[in-house]
């Protein structure tokens, strides 16, 4: 199996938010904003395992800034790393002002995919991410830690063995 570039998973959905879609205020519902974060890291977690995906968890996500109604929004997403069975989606929310064309970063998240056969049993089918720019170095170093992370806090690794994590402290 060969490796494939993080670009090569890039994602772009594009939207405009509608009435149906906001709360009180008139912003965009999270949960909206979550399914949308949610289908485009899938499809990008698919191109890049060329598998069936599931989503495993949702890591981290950040509502940083309001999203009103009629709104352009861009969710991009893009694989920042594989491991054996599953795959790290970093997820970018960008708000387009129509007015004058400018893009805002909204909001954020990190989510797991696992990729499955068609049974929905975990398969192993899941290429290395080769990172090229310098924000997917980052993101790629610090995926192996936030999954040793996570594990830890799971009780399925116990601390001495999140090398990754203590590094950070030694």
């Amino acid at each position: 199996m060969q490796a494939k570039t993080a670009k090569e998973s890039l994602t772009v959905l594009t939207d405009i938010v509608l009435p149906g879609e906001t709360n009180p205020l008139n912003n965009l519902f999270g949960g909206e904003l979550l399914a949308r974060m949610d289908r485009a890291a899938s499809i990008s977690a698919r191109r890049h395992c060329n598998q069936i995906v599931v989503t495993a968890s949702v890591n981290h996500v950040a509502f940083n800034k309001a999203v009103p109604l009629g709104s352009v929004v861009s969710v991009k997403a893009k694989v920042t790393r594989a491991f054996k069975t599953s795959m790290e989606v970093f997820i970018d929310v960008w708000v387009e002002d129509t007015a004058t064309g400018e893009k805002l970063k909204a909001n954020e998240g990190i989510y797991t995919f696992v990729a499955v056969d068609h049974t929905g049993k975990p398969t192993t089918f899941v290429p290395e991410v080769i990172p090229e720019t310098e924000i997917e170095k980052e993101r790629f170093d610090a995926a192996l830690r936030r999954k040793q992370l996570s594990l830890l806090l799971a009780g399925k690794i116990k601390p001495n063995d999140a090398s990754e994590l203590k590094a950070l402290f030694d």
